[in-house]
């Protein structure tokens, strides 16, 4: 049987935990043009995209409700073209994932990582 034996007193005072930005710091870098310009560039890029995928979204689901003739023609064979349409849904959230992703990469990533390594010290 495992007793709970409580650890030795360590040799001297404890480390210091590391002291991080202070509010006040993070209220400035939060001011600041670059954090701003940081998300107007999340902004202009995220905020656009998914108005357009909810519109795309919405008039795919009222064409389903509303359009069955249409929603219902033949493209080939037994595929039809709410069919297209719905394999066209699971693209298009890829394809905004990927593009997203690269924008991110490209336009983001740089300026957050400027900042993030000043907020630390390390700039």
């Amino acid at each position: 049987m495992a007793t709970d034996a409580t650890p030795p007193p360590p040799d001297g005072p404890a480390p210091a935990a590391p002291q991080g930005p202070t509010t006040e710091e993070f209220i400035a870098v939060q001011e600041s043009a670059e954090f701003g310009e940081l998300r107007r560039a999340h902004r202009s890029f995220a905020f656009p995209l998914t108005v357009a995928f909810i519109a795309w979204y919405l008039v795919y689901v009222l064409l389903s409700n509303y359009a069955g003739d249409f929603m219902g023609t033949k493209v080939v064979g037994n595929i039809n073209v709410a069919l297209v349409l719905g394999l066209a849904q699971f693209l298009t959230t890829f394809l905004i994932a990927w593009w997203y992703s690269r924008h991110a990469a490209t336009k983001l990533d740089p300026k957050a990582e400027a900042i993030k390594s000043r907020m630390e010290g390390g700039a």
